[in-house]
């Protein structure tokens, strides 16, 4: 899942910025191989519609058709399904499902939005464009603040787990992994997209979760946002994954993002920088003295922020760590509030 969700992310050579379908490609003049109305396994059909998104350019050819074959048949991945599956012929209606579902494939849909869902820290959660589609490094990010949080001796008189804020939570998915792993913890999750806000509730109704989240629709860049927050008390986290790509770098960004994702929830601004700040900005007024803000960024900006807090000592924060993520690229940043 790693790789997938990496081949999203990275700026793919060929066909950079174009919506939709390639080029000269069009579905409705593509009929599948007539062995395809024939006896056929999962294997075989795996390996013909790997072939087809070769011939077609589609990344991760072989992983979309396991995950797409997988579904049909009712498993999470190829692997896990039963051997004797692998072998026994498929069912006409099973062989036209997954037609239909390839067929999105190849008008680049992401595999997440054409299951429907997709496993996020052990987490199924419902997917639906244009909600971002959360990354295999932003489990990292989830993983490093669970840690934090185990590390830190509960305050004396403290009742419960923390009281965390998660900016731009999309599907949820960061909020909802938060808030399973840290039975005593609450959330309040804000994203300023309709469709976000919608698919968060859902998830957290899907994994019973509602009662620990409030979940509102808020957007950070307007004026006086944060007297929105100041009900629920000192904030002992935030934590986000925020748009960061730099805006130069938009148009490099794969079609499956381009074409499908809200591209409002990756653009930065000119240096990936403006929802940073205003959470850099927002963030002192509702931690409590304490508090810790952990962030998911380009990994030219742990420089960037560290100079940015520097010009701003009124905000009593300091950049105190940097983890890099799976590929070795500094990706999380841990910001600390100081006392006055």
């Amino acid at each position: 899942m790693k790789l997938w969700g990496q081949i999203l992310w990275t700026l793919l050579s060929g066909s950079r910025g174009r919506r939709g379908a390639p080029q000269g490609w069009a579905l409705n003049s593509w009929k599948p191989r007539s062995s395809l109305s024939g006896q056929l396994s999962a294997t075989e059909v795996v390996s013909h519609w790997t072939q087809v998104f070769e011939q077609r350019g589609i990344p991760e050819a072989q992983e979309s058709s396991e995950y797409i074959v997988a579904h049909v048949l009712g498993a999470k991945t190829f692997q896990s399904l039963r051997p004797v599956l692998w072998t026994k012929p498929l069912a006409p209606k099973q062989l036209q499902y997954i037609q239909e579902l390839c067929s999105h494939r190849l008008q680049r849909m992401p595999v997440q939005y054409i299951l429907g869902e997709w496993d996020f820290q052990g987490l199924s959660l419902k997917m639906e464009p244009p909600v971002f589609i959360p990354r295999p490094e932003t489990e990292e990010l989830v993983e490093w603040v669970l840690e934090e949080v185990a590390q830190r001796p509960p305050a004396v008189g403290a009742q419960g787990g923390p009281l965390i804020l998660e900016v731009g939570c999309g599907s949820g998915a960061i909020a909802l992994s938060l808030l399973s792993q840290l039975p005593e913890s609450q959330v309040i999750a804000v994203d300023k997209g309709e469709a976000a806000v919608r698919l968060t509730r859902k998830n957290a109704q899907r994994l019973q979760l509602q009662d620990r989240i409030w979940i509102v629709p808020l957007d950070i860049t307007s004026e006086g946002c944060w007297t929105h927050l100041l009900p629920w008390g000192p904030i002992d986290l935030v934590v986000s994954n925020p748009p960061y790509v730099f805006h130069k770098d938009m148009e490099q960004l794969a079609p499956e993002i381009c074409s499908y994702e809200d591209l409002v929830a990756l653009d930065g601004g000119e240096e990936g920088m403006d929802i940073i700040t205003c959470i850099l900005t927002l963030a002192p007024q509702l931690l409590n003295a304490s508090g810790s803000i952990f962030l998911e960024v380009d990994p030219r900006h742990p420089e960037l922020v560290s100079s940015w807090l520097q010009s701003r000592p009124d905000l009593r924060l300091s950049l105190v760590a940097v983890r890099k993520d799976f590929c070795g690229r500094p990706r999380f940043l841990h910001v600390r509030k100081s006392a006055a």
